[in-house]
């Protein structure tokens, strides 16, 4: 931080030469060379007709400053102007030009008799040039004391004597102006911080709102899935019951079987025991498999979708007469594979399960590509949905109600298969019209693996 010597309004050509006069004098006194103390003086004339000229008056203020280890003397002259924008152009244009007295000469002059020169100027906001002449290592240290002799000595300067005091009043009135607009300046950064703070509270209280208007959301959310959830809960208490009751029927015709001594008729009653047993079992299977879909903590990994195709059409009981066709060129995805293999598994299932005829059965699966999303689809030649019922296939509560006298089917295929694609972003739905029945698929193609990927 510089340690102020002494100030100076610049308002015209006679201050200039007193700003001339100080900066020799100061120079002077803090050792320097004669030739580095016209030097000094010069650049700070330069500046200062500069301000007279181009603005009408300006400050400046000579000052003690250390950098590096060194100590210089600054002058800095300021003014409240309208800022010079072209300092580069001026800068070349006195570089190549012919007479010292051309314009912009004065600052680029300024600029090579100095140490240290710099401009910081900024539209209608004014100009601020530092000038420093170092001091030589050997000058006597200056202290306060020696500072209040240097202006002790400026005072009773005789020759300027009659401006040098009304310069002093006027100082004395610039200083007072200046704490003044000092204060105005922090009164205006004290009305932005206010402004700020407003600004922020009324952020907040958006921010309150919207968490308000989410937790309502969630809270409507979560009554929905309550409701939801009491509803599946009594549809599978429903269905649990009909198998304990058949199973429990045919334990009592057992027993009196065996009482009677008729053993044949207990063994006929054993594959109606096995049968509700396998209903029984399948259901409670579906029915945890519908509860851990859509699980964010399954393990990814790089799965090739004809092979999850190869598994599930050796996991399922197909008859011979069936042909399943999928394509040579699957792709594959970085993902849980035990999601491909439900969906696959379940549509595929249902497609040879449910087929009425056969000796002529084709399922075949297709993919393609479009709109960031992998389309598979399993197309059947079977039966057909009818269109009131395409809907209602996916639902848990539907497929429970539906299907029942198969005891391999579960009932929540479908909605086992609606709810994986729910967590992944994806959708499925169902086309058919007659004969046929076409299951469609989307999957995000953000997971597809390129060929240079599985190599690595």
């Amino acid at each position: 931080m510089p340690k102020s010597l002494l100030k100076i309004n610049i308002a015209n050509e006679l201050d200039v030469v007193l700003a001339y006069r100080r900066a020799m004098q100061l120079s002077e006194k803090t050792g320097m060379a004669q030739a580095n103390q016209t030097k000094f003086a010069t650049a700070v004339s330069e500046i200062c007709r500069n301000v007279v000229e181009h603005v009408g008056n300006g400050t400046i203020q000579f000052g003690i400053v250390e950098e590096s280890g060194h100590n210089y003397l600054e002058a800095k002259v300021t003014d409240r102007g309208r800022g010079i924008g072209n300092l580069e152009q001026i800068y070349d244009r006195a570089r190549y030009a012919s007479s010292a007295t051309a314009r912009g000469m004065g600052i680029a002059n300024s600029r090579k008799l100095v140490d240290f020169f710099e401009i910081k100027s900024e539209h209608e906001q004014g100009t601020a040039v530092t000038l420093r002449k170092r001091i030589p290592a050997q000058s006597p240290v200056i202290t306060k004391s020696v500072k209040e002799e240097w202006l002790q000595e400026f005072n009773e300067e005789e020759g300027i004597s009659p401006y040098a005091e009304i310069k002093k009043q006027n100082m004395q009135q610039l200083e007072i102006l200046e704490k003044l607009r000092l204060r105005n300046l922090e009164a205006e950064q004290q009305l932005q911080e206010i402004r700020r703070l407003n600004l922020q509270l009324q952020q907040s209280n958006f921010e309150i709102q919207s968490l308000s208007e989410e937790r309502e959301r969630r809270n409507m959310e979560l009554q929905k899935v309550n409701a939801d959830l009491d509803d599946f809960a009594h549809t599978v208490s429903h269905d649990l019951r009909a198998p304990l009751q058949n199973i429990g029927g045919i334990i009592n015709f057992l027993e009196n079987s065996l009482q009677n001594g008729n053993n044949e008729d207990a063994t006929s009653l054993l594959p109606m025991l096995r049968e509700q047993a396998t209903k029984m079992d399948k259901l409670i299977t579906g029915i945890l498999a519908y509860s851990l879909a859509g699980h964010h903590s399954l393990h990814r990994q790089i799965v090739s979708i004809r092979t999850v195709l190869q598994k599930v059409v050796e996991s399922l009981y197909v008859p011979a007469p069936f042909k399943i066709i999928f394509p040579d060129d699957m792709p594959t995805l970085y993902t849980q594979e035990i999601y491909l293999y439900q969906i696959f598994s379940n549509l595929l299932g249902n497609a040879v399960k449910y087929h009425d005829r056969p000796e002529e059965a084709i399922i075949e699966v297709e993919y393609s590509l479009q709109s960031g999303f992998i389309f598979f689809a399993v197309q059947d030649n079977g039966p057909g949905i009818p269109p009131e019922d395409q809907e209602h296939i996916f639902s848990k509560h539907e497929a429970l109600g539906h299907n029942r006298t198969r005891s391999d089917s579960s009932g929540l295929g479908l909605a086992i298969v609606r709810r994986i694609l729910e967590e992944k972003q994806g959708n499925v739905w169902v086309e058919s019209a007659g004969r046929g029945t076409r299951f469609v698929f989307s999957w995000p193609a953000n997971e597809v693996v390129t060929e240079s990927e599985e190599a690595e």
